[in-house]
C-alpha cells in the first residue's frame, strides 16, 4: 500500500471539520439532546464499526472530529486508512465523556461514509482495470469545499491524484480551445505553445477528440494529452503517435465495464469522474460497549 499524506496537516481539513460542527451545533453551540439526557460526568467507550466491506478512508478525519468537541476524548484507529476492511470489523475507538462522544457522532460518520464510500468505488475500478501499469485518475468533478477529503480518499483506494485545481497545472479545454480560437484564429498548437509561455514552470496538458487535432498539438510538444471519449482502436493510434514526445490520459464516460479494454490500450492514465461524484457512502455506525 503506498504511504499516504497526513490528510491533517492540510490547513483547511481542521477549518472544515470545525465548520461542519458548527453546522450540527448551530451558534449556541450546545448538543440539546445530550445536554438534556447524559450527564457531564458519564463516561463511555464507543466503538465505530464498518457495517459492510470496504476500503477505508477517513480515519484521521473521524478521530479530529471527536478530538474537536473535546480534546480529552482517548481515540484509538485500530485500522489505518487504504486498508481493505470486512463487514462488523471495529475501525476506531472512542473512550471519555459519553456526552462529548455523542454530540461528534454524527459529524465524524458523515465524513468517515463519505471518504470509504470514495476509496472503495477507486478500489473497484483499479481492479477493474486490471493493469498496475494504468495510473487512475481522478478528476476536479468534487464535491465544493470537500476537495481535499476526497482527492486523499482516491489515493486510499489506490488511485492517483490529477491537478488538484486550476493553479496547479494547465489543462486546455475544448471551450478553452473555442474561445482561443474564435479570438485568435489559430488552433490547439498555438493555444499550447502561448500556455507554455504563459507558465513554462508547470504542466501543460490539452484535450483533443480527434486524431487531426492531436497530431497539430504534438507539433508544440505538450506534457500529456487528454484523449476524449475515443473507443480502444483510436486510443492505440493516438498512442502510438505520442510514443517519445507527451503521455497519454484517456477520459469519458468510462465506467466499471469498459475501463479493462481502455487500459490494455497503452495509455498512461485513465480518469474518471464517477470516483468522487457518483460515489455512495459507506455504512459505518458508532457502538456503545
Amino acid at each position: 500500500m503506498v504511504e499516504l499524506p497526513n490528510i491533517l496537516k492540510k490547513e483547511e481539513v481542521g477549518a472544515l471539520i470545525k465548520l461542519a460542527l458548527i453546522e450540527d451545533l448551530g451558534e449556541i453551540n450546545i448538543d440539546v439532546t445530550s445536554d438534556s439526557l447524559v450527564p457531564p460526568e458519564e463516561l463511555a467507550e464507543a466503538h465505530m464499526v464498518a457495517r459492510e466491506a470496504c476500503v477505508l478512508a477517513g480515519t484521521p478525519v473521524a478521530a479530529e472530529v471527536f478530538r474537536q468537541v473535546n480534546p480529552d476524548l482517548d481515540c484509538e484507529i485500530r485500522v489505518p486508512d487504504g486498508t481493505t476492511v470486512e463487514k462488523g470489523t471495529t475501525v476506531l475507538v472512542i473512550k471519555g465523556s459519553a456526552q462529548s462522544i455523542l454530540t461528534a457522532e454524527r459529524t465524524a460518520l458523515n465524513f468517515i461514509q463519505r471518504m470509504s464510500g470514495v476509496a472503495t468505488i477507486t478500489a473497484e475500478y483499479v481492479k477493474a482495470a486490471a493493469n498496475p501499469e494504468v495510473m487512475l485518475l481522478d478528476t476536479r468533478k468534487t464535491t465544493p469545499a470537500l476537495r481535499s477529503f476526497e482527492k486523499y480518499s482516491v489515493l486510499c483506494g489506490g488511485g492517483t491524484n490529477h491537478r488538484y485545481g486550476l493553479f496547479d497545472a494547465v489543462l486546455i479545454k475544448d471551450n478553452h480551445l473555442a474561445s482561443w480560437t474564435k479570438k485568435q484564429g489559430t488552433g490547439v498548437g498555438a493555444a499550447v505553445a502561448a500556455a507554455r509561455s504563459n507558465y513554462p514552470d508547470l504542466k501543460i496538458e490539452v484535450e483533443v477528440d480527434t486524431i487531426e487535432q492531436l497530431k497539430e498539438a504534438l507539433t508544440t510538444q505538450p506534457d500529456w494529452v487528454l484523449l476524449d471519449n475515443m473507443p480502444p482502436p483510436v486510443l492505440r493510434e493516438c498512442v502510438a503517435l505520442c510514443d517519445g514526445i507527451c503521455k497519454t490520459e484517456a477520459s469519458g464516460g468510462i465506467n466499471l465495464n469498459t475501463i479493462r479494454a481502455i487500459a490494455q490500450t497503452g495509455v498512461d492514465a485513465i480518469s474518471v469522474g464517477a470516483l468522487t461524484h457518483s460515489a455512495p457512502s459507506i455504512d459505518l455506525a458508532l457502538d456503545f460497549v
